[in-house]
């Protein structure tokens, strides 16, 4: 709240208001990487949150057009799905309007695996297939889950894991909007199992209240 006493003059009451409004409306972007680290000397930095503008004169409407979902996903592999995500990378145009799209195709009892979008929300539709879907809320751990069919769309909450299976004889396929140009993925056994370098195998051990043998069959299951 700012108190204007009798006398105060107009351009400074003026500056104070226009610092107010300047700093109420301030706020940090939302990051499009996992990090940023601060740079002290400037010629040795790099602008990676979002991309480099193109000059408005040398854009083409080839820069707004990626071409290809039509393309069935290869699905031959452990899990039984493919993603197939259209993000800034690939259809440059859609830098700084926080969208991208993924094609999903899934194999008989395929399963697009635990996972979050640290940086988006998702809104998925499901095209040909019956997919069981679900997410798990942050502490205390609660699943919602449904089984969708042709037609049916499903929300899963930015960062939150999630899943999709297909429960059908069939193959699936489902198309998902993300909240980012740059959603970012972490496929949690991946993470967990597969990191480089690998987790401490006594942080492992008691984190999840198994043997050793245990973490190092998985470990062997997600080795790069």
């Amino acid at each position: 709240m700012i108190t204007i006493s009798v006398g105060f003059p107009s351009a400074a009451f003026l500056l104070v208001l226009q610092v107010t409004v300047f700093v109420a409306s301030a706020f940090d972007p939302s990051p499009l990487q996992d990090f940023c680290v601060a740079a002290d000397e400037p010629n040795s930095a790099v602008f990676v949150n979002g991309k480099f503008c193109k000059n408005p004169k040398l854009v083409r409407a080839e820069d707004f057009l990626f071409r290809g979902l039509n393309i069935a996903g290869n699905t031959m592999n452990k899990q039984g799905s493919n993603v197939t995500l259209v993000n800034v990378d690939r259809l440059p145009g859609l830098n700084t309007l926080g969208i991208s799209l993924a094609r999903i195709d899934y194999a008989p009892y395929g399963l697009n695996p635990p996972h979050t979008h640290p940086r988006a929300t998702e809104i998925l539709v499901v095209v040909e297939g019956t997919l069981l879907v679900g997410f798990v809320t942050s502490n205390p751990n609660k699943l919602f889950t449904k089984v969708l069919n042709k037609g049916d769309v499903f929300v899963f909450p930015i960062g939150l894991i999630h899943f999709q299976f297909n429960v059908g004889h069939s193959p699936a396929l489902a198309f998902a909007g993300l909240s980012s140009q740059n959603p970012g993925v972490i496929t949690i056994a991946n993470a967990v199992f597969g990191s480089d370098p690998p987790i401490s195998i006594d942080v492992l051990t008691k984190a999840f209240q198994v043997d050793n043998n245990v973490i190092h069959a998985l470990m062997k299951q997600f080795k790069a």
